[in-house]
């Protein structure tokens, strides 16, 4: 797997899709499963990554990037940026390019809150509700009345249109549609 770090991977790519700019964790992410030390050619090796993998081909004649790339068991999110150049005419047009480590729980209960506009105590209480503990734990922990655990459930209930903690536990954990 690449190294432990869950710091995101930034590549800054050109018109052709050669790289500009990266940093290491890029480089890391993108050699995958062998060491940046081992490629002879890194600027050519890290091109033909990006056209080969980060580029979306079923989109057509539009340059499109993929919005998840798998490197070994982890799977990151992949944000691109088009800028633009003032400085120069000629149409060309680089492209910065975030990995982001796909983290399915935190990821999918940031997205979860947004989406059904959870407060910040709501959200720690499904949070807590993900790691499996009961009402009495999760008040133990967020210093709270088994009561009040049990009406920031049904609050959480009635926004995401559930009727049982687990369908809590769908709505997170369950395919993202």
């Amino acid at each position: 797997m690449p190294i432990g770090t869950s710091e995101p991977g930034f590549l800054l790519v050109g018109p052709t899709l050669s790289p500009i700019a990266c940093n290491a964790e890029a480089v890391q992410i993108l050699t995958f499963p062998n060491t940046p030390e081992k490629i002879r050619r890194l600027n050519i090796f890290l091109s033909d990554k990006v056209r080969s993998s980060l580029v979306d081909r079923q989109v057509g004649q539009s340059l499109e990037f993929v919005k998840e790339f798998k490197s070994g068991k982890r799977r990151y999110i992949c944000r691109t940026f088009r800028l633009n150049s003032h400085e120069n005419d000629d149409g060309g047009l680089a492209v910065a390019v975030l990995l982001e480590r796909h983290s399915s729980g935190s990821t999918a209960l940031s997205e979860i809150s947004q989406q059904f506009d959870l407060t910040e105590r709501e959200r720690q209480t499904v949070e807590l509700l993900l790691q499996g503990l009961t009402s009495k734990e999760i008040a133990s922990r967020m210093s709270i009345s088994p009561n009040t655990v049990k009406a920031f459930l049904r609050l959480v209930m009635v926004k995401m249109g559930v009727s049982t903690r687990s369908g809590i536990v769908g709505k997170v954990v369950g395919p993202q549609v």
